[in-house]
C-alpha cells in the first residue's frame, strides 16, 4: 500500500521540478501539501481506497487539484503530469538537491546550460571546471559543489526516522493481529531512535514461524517480497525495506538486545560478560565459568557452539542484562558512550519522556511561514494539554524563505494581537520571534522589539559553509547576547540535504550554561539539530536544552515525538529541558 511518505515525496518531487522550471507560486503550495500529508496521523491511501474523499479533503493545503492526483498515485502508481515534467526535465532531482548550495533553480540551470542529470554528471563537469563557466556561478561555487558530492551519495541510502517510523508502527500493528506471534518490536537502529534509518528490522516471537511469514507476506502494504524463509522475510513497502526476523519466544529477550544494537555497546557488554564468566549472544545469557576454554578460541564461544553453559537469561531483554548485575539500560542511549559504566554505577539518567512536556517554545502562524493562525495553533496546544505556548514567526533576515519574515512593525502588532488571543485561553501563549543569527552572530533587532518580546529564538539560517572556528564564534556570539533565550536548531542542518555548520556542542554548551541560554533540539524530522551526541555533550557542561517542533500546522505538533527521542539519546533528564519546567520557573529563566 502507497505510505503518507511516498506520497510526500511524490509532490516534493513536483515542486522541485516546477522551481527548477522556474515555476511561481506552485511550488509552495506543494511543498505545502507534502508537509501535510506526512504529517497526516492515518494512511491516505485507506481513504482513497475507501473511497472516502471528504478524509483527502480535509487534509490541510489539499485542494480538488491535488486532491485528484493522490488518488491518481494510489490507484495507478503514478501521476501523469509528474511523469510530463520528468520527461521535460530528465534530472534526478532528489539527489542533485541533496548536494549542499544545489537547489531546484541551479539544478534547471545546470541541465539547460551543461546537460547534468546524475550526480556523475555533476562531479563530472565540476572536476572538468565547466559549472564555473555558467553565468552565476564561480570557482567557489563549483569547489564547494565538488567537496559535497559524497556526502549528497552516502544520505541518500538511508531515510528520515520521521518516515521510518510510522511504518514500523504500521508493521507492529499487523503482526500483533497474527494469531500465531507472541510478541513483537522493532530492532536496529529505529528502535535506538537515530535521526536517520537504512531499513526498518522487525522482531517476533512465535512457534509458528511458517504460517507467520505466510500471513505476514498477505499483508496488503507489501509491494513486492525480496525474500523469504522459515525464519524470516524481507519485503518493500512504498520505497523502504522492512526485514522481519522470527524467534522463538524463550530467546525473544536475547535476540532483541542482539539485535538492537548498537555494535559498539554489544561488544562492550559482551566484554562486560566475559570479564565475570558469561557469555552473551541473540540465544540468551549464558555461565560458561565452569567451562574449560580453548587459549586459542574467541572467548564468546567456550565450549563450541552459541548455546553453551548454563542459560541463565534470555526469555526478556531485562534479563540479559539483570544477569550481568545490571539495570535494563534504555534502547536510546546504547551508543558505547559510557552507559555500560554508568549502569553498574547505578547511574543511569531517568530519561525525558514525552508526558514531562509542558509547552512548545517554537512554532509558526500564518503571520510568516506557517499555514494557520495564531488562534488555531494555540487551541491546538491547549487541547495538547500544554500549560505554555511560544509563537516565535520568523523576523527579517538573511535565509528567511522566501523573504516571509515580519518587519519590526509587524512584531509589534503580532505581539498585541498574542496579549489579545493569550486572555482568552487557557494555556500561557509566550509573544516570540524567530530572530535570524547572522555571519557574525547578531540578531538585528531593536531595543523596543526586544523590550516587547517574551521569547527570542535566534537561528542561523544563512552563511551555513562557514569554518567550524568562524561557527563557533558566531554561535557564541548569539549565544551571550542578553537578548536571546534560545538558540534555535544550532547547525541549520537538514537531513539527508545538507551538512550544516560544524559545531562543537561542548564549546556551545558551556557558553549557553554561562548565560541561560537553551540550546535547541529542534524536532522537526527534518533536522533534529541538536542530535544525541550533541545534546550530551550541550548536558555535561550543564547547559539546558528547549525541545521545540518549529511547527507550521497543529498536525506537526505531533513532531514533539522527535524531539524527545532525539533528546534520550544525548541523556537528558527532564529538568536538563526548560520546557518541562512549570511556568513560574521558565518565566524567571527567559530574559
Amino acid at each position: 500500500m502507497t505510505t503518507n511518505a511516498e506520497l510526500a515525496a511524490r509532490f516534493e518531487e513536483f515542486a522541485d521540478l516546477l522551481e527548477a522550471d522556474d515555476v511561481e507560486y506552485k511550488p509552495r503550495a506543494y511543498r505545502r501539501a507534502a508537509e501535510n500529508i506526512l504529517a497526516h496521523p492515518v494512511p491516505i491511501a485507506e481513504a482513497v481506497e475507501s473511497g472516502d474523499e471528504d478524509a483527502i479533503d480535509d487534509i490541510e493545503g489539499v485542494g480538488d487539484a491535488i486532491s485528484s492526483k493522490i488518488v491518481e498515485y494510489v490507484e495507478t502508481g503514478k501521476i501523469e503530469e509528474l511523469e510530463e515534467l520528468r520527461a521535460e526535465l530528465p534530472v534526478d532531482i532528489a539527489d542533485l538537491t541533496r548536494v549542499e548550495g544545489v537547489g531546484p533553480k541551479t539544478v534547471g540551470v545546470l541541465y539547460r546550460e551543461l546537460g547534468i542529470e546524475t550526480l556523475d554528471d555533476l562531479e563530472a563537469a565540476a572536476e572538468a571546471g565547466e559549472i564555473q563557466e555558467v553565468k552565476g556561478f564561480g570557482a567557489k561555487t563549483e569547489q564547494n559543489i565538488l567537496e559535497n558530492i559524497d556526502f549528497a551519495r552516502t544520505v541518500g541510502q538511508r531515510h528520515l526516522v520521521g518516515e521510518a517510523r510510522p511504518l514500523a508502527d504500521d508493521v507492529l500493528a499487523y503482526l500483533e493481529g497474527i494469531a500465531g506471534v507472541e510478541r513483537c518490536e522493532v530492532a536496529g537502529s529505529i528502535r535506538r531512535w537515530r535521526e536517520t534509518i537504512g531499513d526498518v528490522d522487525v522482531l517476533a516471537a512465535t512457534d509458528e514461524p511458517d504460517a507467520v511469514v505466510d500471513d505476514f507476506l498477505a499483508w496488503d502494504s507489501i509491494d513486492d517480497e525480496i525474500e523469504s524463509g522459515p525464519a524470516k522475510a524481507s519485503v518493500r513497502v512504498g520505497e523502504m525495506r522492512v526485514d522481519l526476523r522470527l524467534v522463538v519466544p524463550g530467546e525473544f529477550g536475547s535476540a532483541l538486545q542482539y539485535f538492537t544494537g548498537s555494535k559498539g555497546h554489544n561488544v562492550r557488554l559482551r566484554n562486560y560478560a566475559i570479564d565475570r564468566g558469561m557469555k552473551l549472544n541473540e540465544y540468551g545469557a549464558f555461565d560458561v565459568s565452569e567451562l574449560e576454554a580453548d587459549p586459542d578460541a574467541d572467548p564468546q564461544h567456550v565450549g563450541g557452539g552459541q548455546r553453551v553453559g548454563e542459560r541463565v537469561a534470555g526469555e526478556t531483554e531485562e534479563s540479559m542484562y539483570d544477569a550481568l548485575g545490571l539495570p535494563w539500560i534504555p534502547p536510546e542511549i546504547r551508543e558505547d558512550r559510557g552507559e555500560i559504566d554508568a549502569a553498574e554505577a547505578g547511574a543511569l539518567p531517568d530519561l525525558v519522556t514525552e508526558a514531562d512536556v509542558r509547552g512548545d517554545l517554537h512554532t509558526h502562524t500564518e503571520w510568516s511561514d506557517g499555514n494557520n493562525s495564531i488562534e488555531e495553533m494555540v487551541a491546538a496546544a491547549e487541547n495538547r494539554g500544554y500549560e505554555y505556548y511560544g509563537v516565535a514567526d520568523h523576523a527579517q533576515g538573511p535565509g528567511v524563505v522566501g523573504g516571509m519574515g515580519l518587519s519590526e512593525a509587524e512584531i509589534l502588532d503580532q505581539v498585541d494581537e498574542i496579549r489579545a488571543i493569550d486572555d482568552e485561553y487557557d494555556v500561557h501563549v509566550f509573544a516570540g520571534i524567530e530572530a535570524n543569527v547572522d555571519a557574525e552572530g547578531a540578531i538585528g533587532l531593536s531595543d523596543e522589539v526586544v523590550d516587547a518580546l517574551d521569547l527570542i529564538v535566534a537561528s542561523p539560517h544563512s552563511a551555513l559553509d562557514q569554518d567550524a572556528e568562524t561557527a563557533g564564534e558566531r554561535l557564541i556570539r548569539a549565544i551571550e547576547n542578553p537578548a536571546i533565550d534560545v538558540l534555535g536548531h544550532p547547525s541549520g542542518r537538514l537531513l539527508n540535504e545538507r551538512e550544516g555548520l560544524a559545531i562543537d556542542a561542548g564549546a556551545l554548551g558551556e557558553a549557553a550554561a554561562a548565560n541561560d541560554t537553551a540550546l535547541e533540539v529542534n524536532a522537526n524530522p527534518r533536522r533534529l539539530d541538536l542530535w544525541g551526541s550533541a545534546v550530551q555533550a550541550a548536558i555535561d557542561e550543564e547547559a539546558k536544552i528547549a525541545i521545540d517542533t518549529d511547527a507550521h500546522r497543529p498536525a506537526t505538533l505531533e513532531f514533539v515525538r522527535w524531539g524527545v527521542h532525539t533528546a534520550r539519546r544525548g541523556w537528558a533528564e527532564p529538568n536538563d529541558v526548560v520546557n518541562t519546567w512549570e511556568l513560574p520557573d521558565l518565566e524567571s529563566f527567559l530574559h
